[in-house]
């Protein structure tokens, strides 16, 4: 699922740490990264998260319902 408009990236990761399952980001390249590693989230918030105020568009997989629920609903409330 792609989500948008990400203004607040510590607060989508600390909603990916909720998650019960395995939650990737796809990089452009198309590298996925595992987001529930600690060195994985760090990787990502100083290299693709640092470069710009507002993250306009991010790939993130999940796997278990529950957690996709969870994803959707971040994107609901913008």
């Amino acid at each position: 699922m792609k989500i948008q408009n990400i203004k607040n990236p510590e607060e989508l990761l600390r909603l990916i740490d909720s998650c019960e399952g395995k939650v990737e980001l796809v990089t452009e390249e198309g590298d996925r990264l595992n987001l529930k590693s600690k060195l994985c989230q760090y990787i990502s918030l100083t290299s693709i998260f640092s470069s710009v105020k507002k993250i306009p568009q991010v790939e993130i997989i999940a796997y278990e319902p529950e957690d996709i629920k969870k994803l959707m609903d971040y994107m609901m409330k913008g």
